[in-house]
């Protein structure tokens, strides 16, 4: 058997979101080692816009095109990133083949769909729950989501911590969008979920400055035409948003992370959050902002920081450190599958997880 690595994504470009981004950033510390990875996404298969969000496109195949793929491939090492209709039908492969994988999670579905439907939390995060049992482990953002998880049921917890791009976010000393100072930006999907509007409501002095897009961002702008909706950016255009802005307000309530928080800090930019997983773990490790309750409060209070030193605030947040846990992880799977071990990882009872 190969040392090849498969990773397989139900999310991928070109959606612009954290999952697609540390992905991109794992796979570019990793192929820099020497690693040979091959990754299986809806961009091999026709796919289908995801009902309410257009722009996630799901993968139109069949179970036995997926193990035909894997048995291919010949993977000494599977990580299956998501949840989605590619990560179903991996995860039932490696069940039947009796292959090591692990898997990862990396977005609060249940409170999602919750948003939209009265569904309870305790049936989608039982389905979880047993969709991630199988794995060797199931990979978590923070020590706070592994700590929720585990009160849930869930075992096999290891925490993968994520980076950022220090050459794109960083200080511009000079940076300005012309807009009246300070400038409290928000920046993200424009959702339901994101909880955007608990910014917009905020009474604050000097500019609100929006960046993003999404299904809620027609309605967003209908109701505040006083903040300044400025639609996606990427790259060094995104950069100087961050930059250009004095405090980062991060109103979401069930992000498991938040990337763009670190984004954020290595821009200089305090952040005021709720104290919720994600911003707990960020602003808690870092120092780089004020947690409140009351988001007013915690923006005037970022606000009154100052800028941030991104070198003294970042620490370990680095890709680098991303890579190193996720290498620390498959090594020993990869050893035994080199050595011809017959590993089989799904428990007894652990059945593929179906969708109603």
């Amino acid at each position: 058997m190969s040392e090849r690595l498969v990773i397989v994504t139900d999310a991928w470009m070109p959606q612009v979101n954290g999952v697609v981004r540390t992905f991109q950033n794992l796979i570019g510390e990793l192929e820099g080692r020497g690693r040979e990875i091959e990754l299986i996404s809806p961009l091999d298969y026709r796919s289908a816009p995801m009902p309410s969000y257009p722009e996630i496109r799901l993968a139109l195949t069949r179970p036995k095109s997926v193990l035909a793929r894997l048995e291919a491939l010949q993977p000494a090492y599977i990580h299956i990133a998501t949840e989605g209709p590619l990560g179903i039908m991996a995860r039932r492969a490696c069940l039947k083949r009796g292959w090591a994988f692990t898997t990862s999670f990396h977005t609060r579905f249940p409170e999602y769909l919750r948003e939209r439907a009265p569904v309870p939390l305790g049936l989608t995060y039982g389905w979880l729950r047993r969709f991630h049992a199988a794995a060797t482990h199931c990979l978590v953002p923070t020590q706070s989501i592994s700590d929720e998880l585990a009160r849930r049921g869930f075992d096999n917890l290891r925490v993968w911590t994520r980076g950022v791009d220090r050459t794109l976010f960083r200080p511009r000393q000079g940076a300005d969008l012309g807009l009246p100072r300070p400038v409290f930006a928000s920046i993200g999907r424009l959702a339901v979920e994101k909880n955007v509007e608990a910014f917009l409501d905020l009474d604050l002095p000097g500019s609100k400055l929006v960046v993003g897009d999404g299904p809620a961002r027609a309605s967003l702008e209908k109701r505040f035409p006083e903040a300044h909706f400025v639609g996606a950016k990427v790259g060094e255009d995104l950069a100087f948003h961050y930059a250009a802005s004095d405090v980062f307000v991060f109103p979401s309530r069930t992000d498991t992370f938040g990337l763009v928080l670190l984004e954020a800090i290595a821009s200089g930019l305090p952040v005021a959050a709720f104290p919720v997983p994600g911003p707990l773990d960020v602003i808690g490790a870092t120092g780089a902002g004020v947690l409140d309750a009351d988001l007013r409060a915690a923006s005037l209070a970022a606000l009154a920081m100052g800028r941030i030193d991104p070198d003294k605030a970042l620490g370990g947040f680095t890709w680098q450190a991303c890579a190193d846990i996720f290498e620390d992880i498959l090594t020993p799977i990869i050893d035994r599958a080199s050595a011809g071990a017959s590993v089989s990882l799904a428990p007894r009872g652990v059945s593929t997880p179906k969708i109603a």
